[in-house]
C-alpha cells in the first residue's frame, strides 16, 4: 500500500510503532525532540513521516546510551541547517567508537558464555563437574 505524501499519524499510533508511551512522546515533544511536529485545531498532534523518522533516529541515539540532553543538542544541530554538519558528523564519529566499545564488552560477555554453556553441557553429559574441570582450566571460574 503506497502511503500519502500528506498522511499523519496519531500519538497513539505513533507510540504503538516504537512501543513508547504517549508520555514519552509527549514528553519528546515538550523538550523539543520532534521537529517541525505540528497540531491541529484542537491541539492534537499530527506526525508525519518527517517526524517519524525522527523518533526512529531518538530512539536509535538513546539505545546508543545518548542522553536526553544530547540528543536535544543533536536536533537543534539538524534544525539549523548545513551549518552544523560537522558537528553532527564528529558526535556520531564518536558514537561510533563508544557502541563499538560496548560491542566489545558485550562480545567478551558472550564469550563467557558460550565456554559456560559448553562447560555445563560436558559436565551434564559426564554427570559431573570432576572430568570437565580437569580438562578446562579457563577464567579460574569452572566450580562457579
Amino acid at each position: 500500500m503506497d502511503t500519502i505524501a500528506n498522511e499523519t499519524y496519531s500519538i497513539g499510533e505513533v507510540a504503538a510503532m516504537f512501543n513508547l508511551s504517549v508520555p514519552t512522546l509527549r514528553y519528546y515533544d515538550h523538550e523539543g525532540l520532534i521537529l517541525n511536529l505540528r497540531k491541529n485545531a484542537a491541539g492534537v498532534r499530527q506526525f508525519t513521516e518527517q517526524n517519524i523518522n525522527a523518533i526512529n533516529i531518538i530512539e536509535c541515539l538513546k539505545r546508543a546510551g545518548m542522553s536526553i540532553k544530547n540528543i536535544k543538542q543533536f536536533m537543534k544541530w539538524c534544525d539549523q541547517g548545513d551549518a552544523t554538519l560537522d558537528l553532527r558528523l564528529a558526535m556520531f564519529q564518536e558514537l561510533k567508537t563508544q557502541v563499538q566499545h560496548q560491542m566489545d564488552e558485550l562480545q567478551a560477555t558472550m564469550d563467557t558464555i558460550d565456554y559456560k554453556c559448553h562447560y555445563y553441557q560436558q559436565a551434564v553429559a559426564d554427570g559431573t563437574e570432576k572430568y570437565v574441570a580437569q580438562s578446562h582450566h579457563h577464567l579460574d571460574t569452572d566450580n562457579l
